[in-house]
């Protein structure tokens, strides 16, 4: 009774913002429709009040919604419910600058005219039909982005290839190509065809050694189940590996026993290895060609700003003895955090983890995404002095079912002798 009571105290709160939100926008609707025929001003209210009771109704809908049987049709949901709100905020910030400019003319009439009209209306100042017209359109613009990125973004996966010189590579392993994904978030796919084209995309490109940098899952390993035989089809002829990210330790889920959180981990790590995957949990393992070594290091979850630190990094690459060191670390704030100043002998450190924001901007060599006021590394290469640090974009999504401008990835870096 308490929770009912909770969710309905939160729907009457959300039904008074967005009646009001909804009913300011719509005098815009009523300008632009002004020279309609009835029928259709009639029907383009309809179609506008019909969208306000499907958003209120999915509200209510998605409190109900079986999480573990239903987590995408609650992400649509949610996702449906935040376009519109977002459209209507978008629309109504015109609509308020229509206001100002009215009130702002009120005012002028009232101390330089008297109250006297405005002589291009009878009955005063009328609503702006060009701010009225822009709103609709500027509410119409976030909704048509994210619905792009819903049709075409989400799996629409880029190969981008890169070039690193290390100083200390040895000859053996001069030109090694390594595939990297990352953040794979199985619990979030609808679409298994585009996900095994995906994969067949990173095959194509021939790595020699595959490495993954964490996300396996949203929240549980059951999610990952049926894409087991997908990604156990990645192939690199000098081995398959992988880390825990922070989504894949079951953190965000509320279980019924400790035990039961700790049985959802070892059920992920074991998926790791069912799909050939050798996963690192703070350890190393060597890649050995004509008597010379590659070390793979690998942490566990390690990230600032309140995430969780399973990693511990002097575990993982204690008693190395590699000529070049490449450290999977499912976070890149790891890099300057702990990485660069303690550890000034690892050459290159794969991270994912910021997907981009999945939402940005990339042309040539400018790019921008909210994701870099969050993490100074967000997408790409960096480097330091003799150390590099890769981020990848993310092969999945999380939360809004796409991406717009930021899109999905397969990463191949080729190695080099500096």
């Amino acid at each position: 009774m308490r929770i009912l009571m909770h969710r309905l105290s939160f729907f009457i709160v959300v039904l008074i913002i967005y009646s009001f939100l909804d009913y300011y926008v719509f005098q815009a609707v009523k300008v632009v429709v002004g020279n309609f025929t009835p029928t259709g001003k009639l029907v383009i209210y309809i179609l506008y009040w019909s969208l306000t009771v499907l958003s209120l109704f999915a509200v209510l809908a998605f409190g109900s919604v079986d999480t573990a049987k239903y987590a995408n049709l609650r992400t649509f949901l949610a996702t449906a419910v935040f376009m519109n709100i977002l459209a209507k905020m978008t629309a109504g910030l015109f609509v308020f600058a229509d206001d100002i400019l009215r009130f702002g003319k009120y005012a002028y009439q009232g101390l330089f005219q008297n109250g006297t009209p405005n002589s291009t209306s009878e009955n005063g100042i009328s609503r702006s039909g060009f701010l009225s017209k822009s709103a609709l359109i500027a509410g119409a613009v976030p909704v048509a982005a994210m619905s792009y990125g819903i049709l075409s973004g989400a799996y629409d996966y880029r190969v981008r290839h890169r070039t690193i010189a290390l100083k200390n590579l040895p000859a053996a392993f001069d030109g090694i190509r390594i595939g990297q994904l990352s953040d794979i978030h199985s619990g979030s796919f609808y679409n298994k065809t585009a996900v095994s084209g995906g994969v067949d995309m990173l095959n194509a490109e021939k790595p020699d050694l595959f490495l993954f940098t964490g996300d396996l899952v949203n929240n549980e390993s059951k999610e990952v189940s049926e894409y087991l035989d997908i990604f156990s089809k990645v192939n690199a002829t000098a081995g398959k590996f992988s880390v825990l990210g922070n989504h894949d330790y079951g953190d965000y889920k509320a279980w019924r026993s400790k035990d039961e959180k700790k049985r959802n981990l070892e059920q992920l790590v074991k998926s790791h290895r069912d799909m050939g995957w050798d996963i690192l949990l703070n350890e190393h393992r060597y890649v050995e060609v004509d008597g010379e070594r590659l070390a793979i290091m690998g942490v566990e979850n390690w990230g600032a700003r309140g995430f969780t630190k399973y990693g511990d990094l002097n575990k993982a690459s204690e008693n190395v003895e590699a000529d070049t060191k490449i450290l999977l670390s499912h976070d890149p704030s790891h890099w300057d955090a702990q990485i660069r100043p303690e550890h000034k002998d690892i050459d290159l450190t794969l991270s994912g983890h910021t997907h981009g924001f999945q939402f940005g901007v990339e042309i040539g060599n400018f790019r921008w995404s909210p994701s870099q006021y969050l993490y100074k590394q967000w997408a790409d290469l960096y480097s330091v002095g003799n150390q590099h640090l890769y981020v990848n974009r993310g092969f999945g999504f999380l939360g809004y079912p796409g991406r717009v401008g930021i899109l999905p990835e397969i990463t191949i870096l080729e190695l080099k002798k500096a």
